[in-house]
């Protein structure tokens, strides 16, 4: 082969590799895939509907109704939500069918902005809104879990702190051995808690084919529709349906993802606003609108007027629903850290794979251990509060992404495209939903908020642009043992 049939060989294989780094016709094939042939539809459909509904729509639906005061307003309310996250997701599915690449919109924002909003997402996703999130929903299983040994008064804090650690500690346990375990147990846990979801919407049914219609007459009078109120209704309506992107952060892991991603969307998501919505109405069959806004729990409050004496079963498959949306969360974020250290964007160790299971093992217990560090505080759900619109700014820069890369990189191809008003239209609405919160009610957390997402600039220059020695020297000792201790090495080196 003469010297420049060589050049042009090395210059296909050059672009080859680079066109295979963002994407190709076949999915990449990565370590994670190797283990994970089981990911097909039925799991994508599971882990859409067991991470979205968690404790949520069983005990607090009261915040869409307190902001509009009033049935129909309020049942519109989850309609548009579910119809709402269903287009963020449609705008998501193209991303992932595009960028075949897990770790939800770090590699979005990577690729359609560069490393600066990737890094920052990264940094508030890891540190503040996922482990966070994480150890409210197992502060809510603890919660239900321990209620009936403490019949007539409230379990202990030092009670449901150590079981919800508990928690955490089975579900990163069991996602850290296998991902067919944590598939499994998924599946097992979104079952039970649409065994739950049935029980109330037929219930719900049954009473209103006995003619229990009362509470729906006159379903819109004294609501107090205005865009605040509005905005705020919706905010906490999306923070039910929040997950909705999960399955972006398992892309490699899916099997075909170019027909099994948005499948699963299309189906999953629906589905969930379809029960939201008959719950609801279930609800409103059986209480008025104030006695819904008194309910501390108000799944717990239907159980007790319908299902008794069979209430019990209330609290026992709530706590299965919350587990499950743990659980969920859990297999999913622990891919953003695993993809955030094989960019070096975190500790190179959290982006190594298991030996012997090929599970990310490393950013899995990294996980972990933070939403454990987030148990301690008495309580974090007003952190959470003031950090959750930090969710919507991603969001909205993510199907931005989607626009800018419709004009930036069109070479790319992409299986699903959807029409470009959706992600006009998504993008939009989170910036209402962001602004929403401050301008209606402005406080010094929101603040707080936005300085904390911005000091992950200094981190990014430290740490990740100059790459000073010294961490690395402090760092490379400690990857040393980790990687002894866990047994896990760096992705290529399994391919070997």
């Amino acid at each position: 082969m003469d010297e420049g049939s060589l050049r042009k060989r090395r210059r296909e294989d050059k672009g080859g590799e680079d066109r295979q780094s963002i994407q190709s016709h076949e999915p990449q094939t990565t370590n994670l895939q190797k283990q994970a042939k089981l990911l097909f539809p039925p799991f994508g459909i599971c882990m859409i509907v067991g991470t979205i509904i968690g404790s949520g729509i069983f005990v607090s639906p009261k915040s869409v109704l307190a902001n509009v005061e009033a049935v129909g307003p309020c049942l519109t309310i989850w309609a548009a939500c579910g119809v709402l996250a269903t287009l963020g997701a449609l705008c998501f599915a193209e991303l992932g069918t595009m960028i075949t690449k897990s770790g939800g919109e770090y590699p979005y924002l990577m690729e359609a902005f560069g490393p600066i909003p990737a890094f920052l997402f990264s940094w508030t996703s890891l540190l503040v809104t996922k482990p966070s999130s994480f150890a409210i929903i197992c502060l809510s299983f603890a919660e239900y879990a321990s209620a009936p040994f403490y019949p007539g008064c409230d379990p202990p804090q030092a009670v449901i702190k150590c079981l919800a650690a508990a928690a955490i500690v089975v579900i990163t346990i069991v996602n850290s051995l296998s991902v067919k375990l944590g598939s499994y147990l998924q599946n097992f846990l979104t079952a039970a808690k649409m065994i739950i979801v049935t029980i109330i919407i037929v219930s719900g049914i049954v009473l209103l084919a006995q003619g229990k219609t009362e509470n729906f007459k006159d379903s819109f009078k004294g609501s107090k529709i205005s865009v605040s109120s509005i905005s705020l209704a919706f905010y906490n309506g999306l923070w039910a349906y929040d997950g909705w992107n999960q399955l972006n952060y398992i892309t490699e892991e899916l099997k075909n993802p170019y027909r099994n991603l948005p499948l699963s969307i299309i189906i999953g998501i629906p589905l969930v606003t379809v029960c939201y919505v008959l719950i609801n109405v279930s609800y409103f069959t059986v209480m008025t609108s104030t006695e819904l806004l008194q309910s501390q729990a108000v799944a717990v409050t239907f159980g007790d007027r319908v299902l008794y004496p069979a209430s019990w079963i209330v609290p026992l498959f709530v706590a299965f629903s919350t587990i499950g949306s743990a659980n969920g969360t859990c297999f999913t974020a622990g891919r953003l850290v695993y993809v955030a250290g094989r960019e070096g964007h975190m500790l190179k160790v959290l982006s190594y794979i298991s030996v012997k299971r090929l599970t990310p093992a490393p950013a899995i217990m990294f996980y972990g251990a933070i939403a454990i560090i987030y148990i301690i505080p008495g309580d974090i759900e007003t952190l959470i509060n003031y950090f959750s619109f930090a969710v919507w700014i991603f969001y909205g820069l993510t199907v931005l992404a989607l626009i800018v890369m419709r004009f930036t990189r069109k070479e790319l191809r992409r299986p699903i495209k959807i029409p470009i008003l959706i992600p006009v239209l998504v993008t939009l609405v989170s910036v209402v939903l962001v602004l929403a919160p401050i301008v209606t009610a402005p406080e010094l957390e929101y603040l707080y908020c936005v300085l904390f997402i911005l000091s992950g600039l200094i981190v990014y220059a430290l740490f990740v642009h100059f790459k000073f020695k010294w961490p690395q020297k402090i760092s490379k000792p400690i990857t040393m043992h980790l990687q002894m201790l866990l047994e896990v090495v760096p992705a290529e080196e399994v391919d070997k």
